[in-house]
């Protein structure tokens, strides 16, 4: 954010006071309008010694050589990314992207003020210093308190208060590019006059350098209310699965009850008919049917997650149908945390996979699957365990392959698996010993979507 080219000559390099505080103030409007997770004491104590630790890093840059301007900015930016990080509480990935935001808005507010400084004090002379300094004054209190007033005003309707920000890797990513990039150009006219895009005259190169850091401003700001916009609807989809999960659960259970009584109704003729029957082979026959038909019925999960009681339910009575014995014990409460588009994604992907492995099995007695959700210690575990026949293929990163010649047929879904366990800071894994396949999800207990 200074000045240093042939043209510093005519025009006066911002001061670095002025750049310290600007710096300063742009931090503070972020750390107010993003969710803090830090003690208010905390958060004051950072601020306060933000301050003047931005004016060292300032005054230190300026006594460096000119050679070392680029390590200044840097550690300009370091300082204050550490002022968001310890102020709010933020996330690595998060405060890397609030700080990234809060660097344009102080290159912008600086330039926006040093050139209306420059056009008004165009006619004073050095006899005049009284009359600059009290403009300079005056002008940095009015110019900065609208600029970052306004930009609190506009940031906290496009940032949540009470939830974490989580930007992706490659949101991330973006964020720094177009920040390097608005730094770049906006100061390329301090570093060389003789470009395309750079400007030769004093107000014309403060000028060029407003426009650019307004324009990366707007940039950022309509990214960041793009993605808001996406969470928003991602939150209502995960509303709507919900809905419609309970009223599946609904239909089901009315479905249920309507068959508990076809059946019972059956029930009553074939206890007449075996009644009558006098061979013990075909009464023995007899009650095996019975008991298949009753069976098929009478799978209901009851995990605690409505969401999850419909996914296993559902998939048990596939199971029934395909003559796997599939045994669930699970704690649905320990997943209040996961939506339920991750939670159908996650179970139902995992669950089909080892159906699809298992009804390849010739022999029954084999046809078995085995799912566990529980809590140890700090973390969820969910484990889906299958028996397989044949090999398992994987590629040279260890990722399962999928083709119709695979028997195990475990590579549908287990890659968006992954990247929901990623989602919540967990992480999956496979393994498979003796003919056992088994996937694991180990996610901690106070996750939400990552930073």
């Amino acid at each position: 954010m200074h000045d240093i080219s042939s043209i510093t000559n005519a025009l006066p390099d911002i001061p670095r006071l002025y750049t310290a505080i600007c710096e300063w103030l742009a931090c503070l409007v972020y750390v107010s309008v993003i969710d803090r997770r830090t003690p208010r004491a905390r958060s004051i104590a950072v601020i306060a010694a933000g301050l003047p630790a931005m004016i060292a890093v300032q005054y230190f840059d300026g006594a460096m050589p000119m050679w070392f301007w680029i390590f200044g900015m840097v550690l300009a930016f370091s300082v204050m990314y550490l002022i968001v990080l310890f102020a709010a509480g933020t996330g690595k990935r998060e405060g890397l992207y609030v700080t990234a935001r809060a660097f344009v808005l102080a290159e912008l507010v600086a330039s926006l003020h040093w050139q209306i400084i420059t056009f008004l004090m165009r006619g004073t002379t050095q006899q005049d210093d009284a009359i600059r300094w009290v403009a300079d004054i005056v002008t940095l209190c009015i110019i900065y308190g609208a600029c970052f007033t306004l930009a609190w005003l506009l940031e906290r309707n496009n940032f949540s208060r009470t939830e974490p920000l989580s930007p992706t890797r490659s949101t991330t990513v973006a964020t720094i590019a177009i920040t390097v990039v608005t730094f770049a150009m906006s100061n390329l006219s301090f570093v060389s006059t003789n470009t395309p895009f750079s400007g030769s005259v004093g107000q014309e190169v403060f000028y060029i350098r407003t426009l650019v850091d307004f324009c990366g401003f707007a940039i950022l700001y309509a990214q960041q209310e793009q993605a808001r916009r996406a969470a928003a609807n991602a939150e209502l989809a995960s509303i709507n699965a919900q809905l419609h999960s309970q009223h599946q659960e609904y239909l089901q259970s009315k479905e249920n009850l309507e068959s508990l009584g076809r059946i019972a109704h059956d029930l009553k003729h074939q206890i007449t008919a075996l009644r009558a029957q006098v061979d013990p082979e075909h009464m023995a026959q007899g009650f095996e049917q019975l008991e298949h038909s009753v069976q098929q019925y009478s799978v209901q999960q009851q995990t605690g997650n409505p969401v999850l009681d419909v996914i296993l339910t559902s998939k048990s009575r596939v199971c029934v149908d395909h003559g796997i014995t599939f045994t669930a014990v699970a704690d649905g409460r320990l997943l209040t945390g996961m939506s339920s588009m991750d939670i159908a994604t996650l179970f139902g992907n995992a669950i089909d996979n080892a159906i699809e492995a298992t009804s390849r099995i010739k022999d029954p007695q084999q046809r078995l699957i085995k799912l566990a959700l529980f809590s140890r210690q700090q973390f969820i575990v969910i484990r889906i365990e299958n028996y397989y026949e044949g090999n398992l293929r994987t590629d040279d990163a260890g990722n399962l392959q999928t083709s119709k010649r695979d028997r195990a047929s475990h590579g549908f879904g287990v890659k968006s698996i992954r990247h929901i366990a990623e989602q919540y800071n967990g992480e999956m894994s496979i393994s498979a010993k003796d003919h056992w396949f088994t996937l694991t999800v180990l996610l901690p207990r106070d996750g939400h979507p990552a930073e």
